[in-house]
């Protein structure tokens, strides 16, 4: 009985989707849609995308976690990927506009749930695939499946651009019909140039290189690409950080699955200099997949000389019931840099009064988010104007 109502669902919502796109008179034929999907990496593969093509002087559109972009005019985003009656009218508005060329994050949920039948792309992006979402997808190999749709619906004409170092990189191209290519820094790849940015860590290495090959894929000048990329700032709550006065680095960033806050506090290892020390402050997200918790209490505590376990967005969830589960695996080495402290604010005042000169705090988990959720209401919280608050 599930079964036959998900599909009657999914039925109604390709139905809702055609009608949007015919209403709006199928405004993604008269766009170049690139789509960016995978766990991480989507904001800043898109976003720079964007970057990039306006400085050619190209009008673009962009649709994302952190904000909708019609050429200049900036609106809030509700949700990465809109729902299909909104995504038309956006794209159509795009059109008036006289926008070329548009990049969209393409979430697993929005796959999942047919928001993007019928939309023409002339490209995708597949960025890497690590644990999230399984409280909407149940496991890994459904959440693989959702990503895969996208593939499957490139046309012919398409470019597919995949991860070559992600082990569900190839498995994207498999049996689709768009023209298959890679990028990667370690296996054999179609792109793999090194590329001078100002962007920090490995995993931002290969955003600019999937970047830079869905450029050279749309036709753009290779050393023009090359020189806008030398001086391109990440979006806003990836990897944002500033030094305050009495010399500590702070760095705030969406860092919210396992695989993304290993990723960042590598980085942070790699450039931290002598004794400093690294101070992470992170949560876990309410009603939200309870099984990366353990995972991401035990990295944030390997990796961190201390660890403050804070609320994200609790919702409707206890915040010190998730924060107990950050802490069931770990280690009692690792149990001694632990300190729980509910309030994200007094976590991240906290996490200032320990810091000296050359150290590092990360505070990770809502990047450019601009309010904390607790028991269905939103109210304003932004972690790069608390710590700015602090330094003044």
């Amino acid at each position: 009985m599930k079964n036959l109502i998900k599909k009657f669902k999914l039925k109604r919502r390709v139905i809702t989707a055609l009608a949007a796109l015919h209403f709006y008179g199928n405004p993604s034929a008269k766009l170049k849609i690139v789509g960016v999907t995978g766990t991480n990496g989507k904001t800043t593969t898109a976003t720079l995308l964007y970057k990039i093509a306006t400085a050619l002087g190209y009008k673009c559109g962009l649709i994302g976690t952190v904000e909708n972009i019609v050429v200049d005019e900036r609106r809030p985003a509700l949700i990465t990927t809109p729902s299909p009656i909104n995504l038309n009218k956006l794209l159509n508005e795009m059109v008036k506009r006289g926008c070329k060329y548009v990049f969209m994050e393409v979430s697993s949920h929005a796959l999942d749930q047919n928001r993007v039948a019928g939309i023409n792309f002339t490209g995708g992006i597949f960025t890497n695939l690590t644990h999230d979402h399984l409280d909407y997808h149940k496991s890994l190999e459904n959440y693989f499946i959702a990503k895969k749709k996208f593939f499957k619906i490139l046309p012919v004409d398409a470019f597919a651009l995949t991860n070559a170092d992600d082990e569900h990189g190839r498995m994207m191209l498999e049996g689709i019909r768009a023209k298959k290519y890679t990028y990667g820094l370690k296996n054999k790849a179609d792109f793999n140039n090194k590329l001078d940015t100002k962007l920090l860590g490995e995993f931002n290495a290969y955003n600019a290189l999937a970047v830079f090959g869905a450029c050279q894929l749309l036709g753009f000048s290779a050393e023009k690409v090359k020189d806008i990329l030398k001086n391109i700032e990440p979006p806003r709550g990836r990897f944002e950080h500033f030094t305050s006065p009495n010399g500590v680095l702070v760095i705030v960033d969406y860092a919210h699955t396992p695989d993304a806050l290993k990723n960042v506090l590598k980085t942070i290892q790699d450039i931290k200099k002598g004794n400093a020390r690294i101070i992470s402050v992170f949560g876990c997200g309410g009603d939200r997949d309870p099984l990366k918790r353990r995972i991401m209490g035990k990295i944030g505590a390997e990796n961190s000389d201390i660890a403050i376990f804070t609320s994200d967005n609790p919702r409707s969830e206890d915040p010190d019931k998730i924060i107990a589960e950050m802490k069931t695996d770990l280690s009692v080495m690792d149990f001694k840099k632990v300190m729980a402290i509910t309030n994200r604010r007094e976590a991240i005042t906290k996490a200032v009064s320990f810091a000296q000169k050359g150290d590092i705090i990360l505070c990770a988990g809502k990047g450019h988010e601009d309010y904390q959720e607790i028991k269905g209401v939103k109210y304003h919280f932004d972690d790069m104007e608390e710590f700015k608050k602090l330094h003044e």
